[in-house]
């Protein structure tokens, strides 16, 4: 057996070992509410709040939009001062896997609304990057504390409805801004037809995270699942959420920004005179 091998297998048994003496502990813990609390509060978030510096309480997904927002924007000013301006012809690791992210977004945006894209594209890839943060966030386990003294986990800012609603509102409001640009006020009315849009992105989100987050409890609660379990459950269901909604609401958006942003025959016609009169004079 060679080095790595041994270091491979010293490190299995040292996890196993505190894998162990945790399961112990947790059976040793006393729970302060039970499983039909913790997941009714996970829905409602009517008993674990956080306090803001004493002036009011909130949910905790707010506290979790908070820092994710922080820290995404944190990022983003980095690599905007340190790694783009060093970027080069024959790009490295980093700067291939930032050109194939904005790539991708770029693409999606061009292949679904290919007269109107440049706010598009910019706008699901701060979208997509936000979803996606703000779903693998959990995997961290930043805590906080609640008005009641308890510990609690930071949640996914979009597994509350109000996270979920205003992403699918805003998202809504982008697509109407290419209808209004391309179409005028007829580019509201195209846009006022899919009025079930922001109901089904919202709730879309809202249950494909919060039903992640209630398996994950389920079998946080239970004892006799919560060895190995658990890790592999989290992991398991934050990437799949994560990668998934991430890419299913930057894909609505751009088919029904291309749609309501498309321009209609008798304005392209008109467009195409007023250029033909300009290179004529």
């Amino acid at each position: 057996m060679g080095k790595k091998q041994k270091k491979v297998a010293i490190g299995i048994a040292v996890l196993a070992v505190f894998l162990l003496i945790g399961s112990f502990m947790i059976e040793g813990m006393e729970r302060y509410e039970t499983i039909r609390e913790t997941m009714r509060d996970a829905v409602l978030h009517t008993e674990n709040k956080i306090n803001i510096l004493g002036l009011t309480t909130v949910n905790p997904a707010l506290m979790s939009a908070f820092v994710v927002t922080i820290v995404v924007l944190f990022i983003a000013l980095l690599i905007r001062l340190l790694v783009i301006p060093r970027f080069t012809n024959v790009p490295g690791k980093f700067q291939m896997l930032l050109e194939m992210l904005v790539g991708f977004f770029s693409d999606l945006a061009k292949q679904y609304s290919p007269h109107c894209n440049k706010f598009l594209g910019a706008y699901i890839f701060a979208a997509g990057v936000y979803i996606f943060v703000g779903t693998i966030s959990e995997l961290f386990g930043i805590q906080f504390v609640t008005t009641h003294g308890a510990s609690i986990a930071m949640p996914a800012p979009l597994s509350d409805i109000n996270g979920a609603i205003s992403m699918g509102v805003l998202s809504y409001l982008a697509i109407m801004s290419g209808g209004i640009k391309n179409n005028g006020v007829k580019g509201i009315g195209l846009t006022l037809k899919e009025f079930s849009l922001p109901i089904s992105m919202s709730f879309r989100l809202f249950g494909a995270l919060l039903s992640g987050l209630l398996v994950t409890e389920l079998v946080y609660y239970t004892i006799s699942l919560s060895y190995v379990l658990p890790v592999l459950v989290a992991i398991m269901f934050t990437l799949l959420h994560a990668l998934i909604q991430t890419y299913v609401l930057t894909l609505l958006t751009s088919i029904f920004y291309g749609e309501v942003s498309e321009v209609s025959p008798k304005k392209e016609k008109v467009k195409k005179q007023k250029k033909v009169k300009k290179m004529t004079v």
